[in-house]
This record gives structure tokens, C-alpha cells and sequence, in this order.
């Protein structure tokens, strides 16, 4: 079993290459939608290039998020809050922190906000 850190940095890394590579297909996509060749608005079958766009978008910003979420989380780590639930100031389960190592709150503050 890896500790907190690797386990953090290993997620960092996997989410920033993910990132990298939406955000090069937004910049693909970005090309495409310059290019007359490339219009398929009028193809009922296809994806329209505005769809994925949104779709792209959608998932850059998700991946962003959780970037940030994981650079707070480390954050934490180094001040020694980690694993301390922002709700009620308990620990976090540690079988929690293995699942989502940038988690916030214990289960009961997660489930009472919605979370």
C-alpha cells in the first residue's frame, strides 16, 4: 500500500496528462472548427463540432477541478490538516482518504451536505 503523498502525486500526475490531452483536442478541435472540410452540422449522424466542444469543455474543467482539489489536498498534507474533517474536525476514515484522497469531510459531513 502507498502512503498519502505518493498516492496524491500519483493522482496528480495521471489527472495533469489527462488534462493535457483534452486540452490538446480542444486545441484539434479548435482547428477544425476553422476548417470548412471539417463542418459537419449538416451530418445527422455525426457529433456536431459545437457538441464536442461542450463535451470537451466539460471535461477540462472537470479535470481542472479535481486538480485543484488535489493540490489543496496536498496543501493539507503539509500543514497537517489532512484527513481532518472540515465539517466537525474528526478524522476522516482512512478507508475514505484511499477511495478519495482529496476528500474534505468525514462520511456523515459528506452525506449530511450532499456531498
Amino acid at each position: 500500500m502507498t502512503g498519502p503523498d505518493e498516492h496524491l502525486r500519483r493522482r496528480r500526475a495521471d489527472v495533469a496528462r489527462r488534462l493535457a490531452h483534452i486540452t490538446d483536442d480542444i486545441a484539434e478541435l479548435r482547428g477544425d472548427r476553422g476548417a470548412e472540410s471539417a463542418d459537419d452540422e449538416h451530418d445527422p449522424e455525426g457529433v456536431t463540432l459545437s457538441v464536442e466542444w461542450s463535451r470537451l469543455e466539460g471535461l477540462r474543467a472537470a479535470a481542472s477541478t479535481e486538480l485543484d482539489d488535489i493540490d489543496a489536498a496536498l496543501g493539507r498534507r503539509a500543514s497537517g490538516t489532512y484527513g481532518v474533517c472540515l465539517t466537525c474536525g474528526r478524522a476522516i476514515p482512512v478507508a475514505r482518504l484511499e477511495v478519495r484522497p482529496d476528500a474534505t469531510r468525514c462520511v456523515d459531513c459528506a452525506t449530511a451536505s450532499g456531498r
